[in-house]
Order: structure tokens, then C-alpha cells, then sequence
């Protein structure tokens, strides 16, 4: 079973974690965070009396740069590193031009600041996963990204990326990150039924922390995700969403809203959800004329 993440302290404490495993193939990592948090990494492997050179493998739920934008940078410096990601996150991992190029459009000047560099991973260290993944069962969980999987150890403990939302520990609030440009709502919706299907005993959150009230955690985040949606798809502005957004999580952890808005900002959520919605209409459009 996991423990608690190893915080990167990405410009603040909870924002972003990464964990480690052990595995039929050795120690791993589930995800390992952008290039500016390596230092509080490899610190946070000393505190448990761990090199990088220790680790084997590598496990992406996907290739965001917030799970995956150091994985070129620690492949150089630890060529024995063994990355597991979906088959299509794995070309953007050989080649982040594109990834690069689509995140810079949508932080601007603030990328280098957030991100850092994103160095190319050599396609010999690169594995596709399967159903099947050093001893843990992986299946999609498209809706976050159409690329996202998750990963469940023997022990139940659900290593769910971005599938199962942000919730930053203590809190109790749950909130589906959507940023552009993949935010799919059925395919999250199917992604919850196959999580509950499963039965998981834990979750392990990236954003950030491990809960294990898994059915309510569950049911909350199916909430807030049809709850926000429905306020774009009626028609509401950015500036009204993030007030509305906010509003939402302050009614339960008031003292953790600024926290939230770091791991997840409310305005990625608009533009995610106002994108989804607009080329839905834009097809709809199509098919009738």
C-alpha cells in the first residue's frame, strides 16, 4: 500500500505530489511532477532513504506537464530509468515539441517559472502499459485526458492521476480539473462507473493526498462536474464561473480555497469546460446544415 506523497512544493506546500511504490520490477514513482519541483523530489526520496539512482521505474498516469514534465530530465540524469505511459502519451515523451508548444500558449510568460524545461526521453526507456503494469492492474480513464490511466495495487490503494479530482487534504471538497483541450465529460462519466465497478479502498491523489471515503469522494466528484458543466453550457462568463467556483468550495473548506486554485485554478476549468461545449455546438452545428 502507498504512503502519504512526497510533496514537491510547487511554489507552495500540497500543490503537487508524486509516490513511491514498491513493485514486482523494483521501486517506482506514480508520476514525478515538472522539472522546477526535482529538488524537493529527490528530497523527499532522502527523507525515505532513497537515491534517484534507486528508482527503476517511472509510471505516468499521463503527460501533463504537472505529472510528467520532469521525466525527460530524470531519464538523463538517471539513464536506467524505465518510463510507463499510454501509447499515445509516448510519442510526446520522444518528442515534446508539440506538448511544449500547447502548454506555452496557454501559460505565456509564466511556463519557464512553472514548468522549467522539458527535456525528450529516449524511446528505448519508454514502455507502453497494458492491463498490466509491475504487479498493478492499469485501465483507461479518459475524461481529464483522453491519453489518462490509472493504476490498482493488490491492496485496493487507486493510484487515479487526475480520474478521481483534486482534493487537497485535510479538505473535503472535490473538484474536476478541466483544462483544454481534452476534457471529455461522457468518457469521465464512464471513467467513475469503472472506478466504482472496481471498488478501490483508497485513493492516491496527486492533488493531493490519500483518502479512503471512496464512494462519497466518488459521488462528489460526479456532482460538481455535471454542477459546472451545466453552468457553462447555459451561457455563464469566465469571471462569473471563478466567482461561482469558488463560492462552491468555500461553503466546506473556506481556509483551503487559495490552495485549491493553485493545484487546480478555476479559470482551466472554464476554459476547459467553455472549449468542450463549444465544439460540441459547433458540431451539432454541422450535422444539421
Amino acid at each position: 500500500m502507498s504512503g502519504e506523497p512526497i510533496d514537491l512544493h510547487h511554489h507552495r506546500e500540497r500543490v503537487i505530489g508524486s509516490y513511491v511504490l514498491e513493485t514486482r520490477g523494483g521501486p517506482a514513482l506514480f508520476d514525478c511532477g515538472p522539472t522546477t519541483a526535482v529538488p524537493f523530489l529527490k528530497a523527499g526520496l532522502a527523507e525515505r532513504g532513497l537515491d534517484l539512482t534507486d528508482i527503476r521505474h517511472l509510471i505516468l498516469s499521463h503527460i501533463h506537464l504537472d505529472h510528467a514534465g520532469a521525466a525527460g530530465v530524470l531519464v538523463r540524469e538517471h539513464p536506467w530509468l524505465q518510463v510507463h505511459v499510454s501509447r499515445v502519451g509516448a510519442p510526446h515523451l520522444v518528442d515534446p515539441t508539440k506538448l511544449e508548444t500547447s502548454a506555452r500558449r496557454l501559460y505565456g510568460a509564466s511556463f519557464d517559472r512553472l514548468w522549467g524545461e522539458l527535456a525528450p526521453v529516449p524511446a528505448a526507456n519508454i514502455h507502453v502499459v497494458g492491463n498490466r503494469v509491475l504487479g498493478l492492474d492499469c485501465f483507461p480513464t479518459p475524461g481529464h485526458a483522453s491519453h489518462h490511466v490509472s493504476y490498482l495495487d493488490r491492496d485496493g490503494t487507486l493510484y487515479a492521476g487526475d480520474a478521481g479530482g483534486v482534493r487537497i487534504a485535510p479538505g473535503r471538497f472535490v473538484l474536476p480539473p478541466c483544462p483544454p483541450p481534452e476534457i471529455d465529460l461522457e468518457a469521465w462519466e464512464r471513467t467513475l462507473d469503472e472506478i466504482a465497478l472496481r471498488a478501490p479502498g483508497r485513493l492516491a491523489l496527486i492533488h493531493f493526498g490519500t483518502f479512503d471515503d471512496v464512494e462519497d469522494h466518488l459521488r462528489a466528484l460526479r456532482e460538481v462536474l455535471r454542477h459546472w458543466s451545466a453552468r457553462v453550457e447555459a451561457g455563464m462568463d469566465e469571471q462569473t464561473f471563478v466567482a461561482a467556483a469558488r463560492y462552491d468550495l468555500e461553503q466546506t473548506d473556506p481556509e483551503l480555497a487559495d490552495l485549491y486554485d493553485e493545484a487546480a485554478p478555476f479559470w482551466h476549468h472554464y476554459l476547459g469546460l467553455e472549449r468542450y461545449w463549444r465544439k460540441r455546438r459547433e458540431a451539432t452545428a454541422g450535422v444539421i446544415r
